[in-house]
């Protein structure tokens, strides 16, 4: 249970989620991701991080039974703290990191996603940001580099989901396999990226980084901005109040970013 990491010989360190029943994260348990990716790339034995997860879904975002359950907004700053600091770890990561994706991806998964420099995802593998149900925002800087601009639109509108191999067809998905295969699959991108040197592996990590088309820190900073607003006029809180009524925190979280 938690998040465990192991590294094989070949410098493959493979990072899991395994927090039931959605793998939703706690405030600690997104720090805790951020400081296991950013221990993992600062390892000069590794050369490529596989982020996958056990059980029903990939990561259905924020847990947000804490949340509610937390006077005050220091849960909602700790989440969004979070948050960004494991988003920004996967995309800071010296080495590439390949998501291995099955079930569920939603909210904060996207952000992780996104950020990805890989995806191999499995075919019930489905993606959305719920946040719009939830009277948040965020991630939709990630959303945007998997699905172009208007259906990213459409998406955080509506929070419909996609699935893998709709991404496969724009090309964010690199390979649709079934779930059973999906932990193989990574593993063998690994180990292609692992026989290469380590020293221009992470040159080019660095480089593409480097050249990417918008700052995904400050994109995504901005839009927190907006779930603060959200809930110091009391909507996002509402929101939240309704979902957790529902019951249907049973089966998914937040998705808050």
């Amino acid at each position: 249970m938690g998040i465990t990491v192991t590294t094989d010989d070949h410098g493959i360190a493979e990072i899991v989620m395994n927090n039931p029943p959605v793998n939703a994260l706690t405030v600690a348990g997104w720090f805790e991701l951020a400081e296991l990716i950013t221990a993992a790339g600062a390892d000069a034995s590794t050369r490529v991080v596989v982020l996958r997860a056990e059980g029903r879904g990939f990561n259905a975002g924020v847990d947000i039974k804490e949340m509610q359950a937390t006077e005050g907004f220091e849960a909602l700053v700790g989440a969004n703290r979070g948050c960004f600091a494991a988003f920004a770890a996967v995309y800071d990561c010296p080495v590439p990191v390949i998501a291995a994706v099955n079930g569920f991806c939603l909210g904060g998964g996207i952000g992780l996603v996104g950020n990805a420099d890989i995806i191999i995802a499995a075919s019930d593998a489905t993606f959305g940001l719920p946040e719009v149900d939830r009277g948040a925002l965020g991630a939709a800087t990630h959303l945007g580099r998997l699905v172009p601009q208007h259906k990213a639109r459409a998406m955080v509108y509506t929070a419909a989901t996609i699935t893998a191999h709709e991404l496969a067809e724009y090309g964010s998905v690199l390979r649709v396999v079934q779930p059973e295969e999906l932990r193989d699959a990574a593993l063998e991108v690994a180990a292609k990226i692992a026989e290469k040197s380590p020293k221009v592996i992470r040159a080019a990590k660095e480089s593409l980084n480097g050249i990417d088309l918008w700052d995904v820190k400050r994109s995504y900073r901005f839009e927190q901005g907006f779930t603060f607003e959200m809930n110091l006029i009391g909507v996002g809180d509402e929101a939240r109040e309704a979902f957790v009524a529902t019951g249907e925190n049973a089966d998914f979280s937040e998705g808050g970013a």
